[in-house]
């Protein structure tokens, strides 16, 4: 048994940073490829004009958790949802079938 402030190796870390993506007792879970390419290569998949306001949550099988930081936003990510799904697929190799948007919290 390792104790907390021991190293770790670098892959076990990732393995549970990985984990952590996905939601707990979720029968359907998403490769870690999959996931791997969606938050690491959204910027390159939407754009930067999407990107600077819509942000991968989680990858829950083939459905993508996204926030957005505007109502507007919401509305404009359900226009463009087959696009992004067919970007992810070619930039990021990840099947989503379905984008489940939702507004953040608005700071005052």
């Amino acid at each position: 048994m390792t104790r907390a402030d021991e190293p770790i190796r670098l892959g076990d870390s990732l393995h549970q940073v990985i984990r952590g993506l996905r939601p707990e007792g979720s029968a359907a879970h998403a490769p870690a490829a999959a996931i791997g390419g969606v938050f690491g290569k959204w910027e390159a998949a939407v754009g930067p004009a999407v990107a600077a306001h819509v942000t991968p949550v989680k990858l829950d099988g083939t459905t993508l958790v996204v926030q957005v930081d505007d109502p507007a936003w919401a509305t404009q990510l359900r226009f463009l949802e087959a696009t992004v799904r067919e970007r992810l697929a070619e930039v990021a190799g990840a099947q989503v079938d379905h984008l489940d948007v939702r507004v953040a919290g608005r700071r005052r």
